[in-house]
């Protein structure tokens, strides 16, 4: 179920409307809905936290996969994986399995450095496990996340260039071949230097832990210093988001530029963050385009 602790971000999002006679989308509004159910769920550790989510669509297979992780500023009492469920629901109506991750957040006992990047890693890595099972195509994966869960999509993508130091460093990783953020913080520093993003700042130090922990806490955790990845980029972005600010996706988008990476940021207008993962808007009928395009590139 999802953690209502979302309240938390509803403040920003409330009330905020792009003119007058058009409101944007709050929590309430999704998660007040009936809520689809995927067809399986399958543990990859102890806690009840680590559980991954299967949607499968209709017929034999093999069906193109899509890895999706959710956001909820890194946090569990904020949000689960199904805050993902009505998108993950839609791409299965549409013939695209979807392997949808939970994992531990920074509140939660194991979570935070290096339990929840460690558990997002798992959790993916248990798709080539299964994907008899279940029939899914692993030859083109792509990876979706939102918000908090858009920087996590982007940093499994890049787990190839993690330091070979590093106690992230575990393999062989799930091949991403294609990244969809939907309003993602990809870039640690830079929403660690900004407080008027929606999930703050402290939270950024429990992710990557505390100053002085070690010598640099970013530098397998923060996506830009992981470029060149070598994966193309779409991000998609509400251009009234209140809660992600829009400079962390063009700063980002600039940096993966620079390195060389194949990047495009969609600005959506009339869309804040919850937009990003509502099945009848315009931020969904972009992000699932996009999907679509790079399936066709397999």
């Amino acid at each position: 179920m999802i953690r209502l602790a979302l309240t938390a971000l509803l403040a920003l999002t409330c009330g905020v409307m792009t003119k007058p006679d058009t409101p944007l989308l709050t929590w309430p509004d999704l998660l007040g809905r009936p809520q689809p159910k995927p067809d399986a769920t399958i543990a990859y550790g102890d806690d009840e936290m680590q559980k991954v989510d299967v949607w499968v669509p209709a017929g034999s297979g093999p069906f193109p996969t899509v890895t999706m992780v959710h956001g909820g500023c890194w946090t569990t009492s904020i949000a689960d994986r199904s805050l993902m469920n009505w998108i993950a629901d839609d791409l299965r109506k549409e013939g695209i399995a979807v392997w949808n991750i939970d994992y531990r957040g920074v509140d939660r006992p194991g979570g935070g450095y290096p339990g929840t990047f460690l558990d997002v890693a798992m959790a993916a890595d248990a798709l080539a496990a299964n994907a008899a099972r279940f029939h899914l195509d692993t030859r083109h994966i792509i990876a979706v996340g939102h918000s908090a869960g858009g920087h996590l999509a982007l940093w499994l993508a890049a787990r190839p260039n993690l330091p070979a130091e590093s106690p992230l460093r575990t393999g062989p990783p799930l091949p991403i071949m294609h990244v969809v953020s939907l309003g993602g913080l990809p870039d640690l520093e830079a929403t660690a230097a900004s407080p008027d993003n929606g999930c703050g700042t402290e939270v950024v130090a429990q992710l990557v832990g505390a100053p002085g922990s070690r010598a640099d806490r970013y530098a397998d955790t923060s996506v830009p210093r992981l470029l060149p990845m070598r994966v193309p980029q779409d991000l998609v972005n509400g251009q009234e988001d209140r809660i992600i600010p829009l400079r962390l996706a063009t700063g980002y988008e600039a940096q993966a530029r620079r390195a060389g990476d194949q990047i495009a940021l969609h600005l959506i207008p009339a869309t804040g963050h919850v937009e990003l993962v509502a099945p009848e808007t315009a931020a969904w009928a972009q992000a699932k385009h996009l999907i679509h395009i790079a399936l066709k590139k397999k």
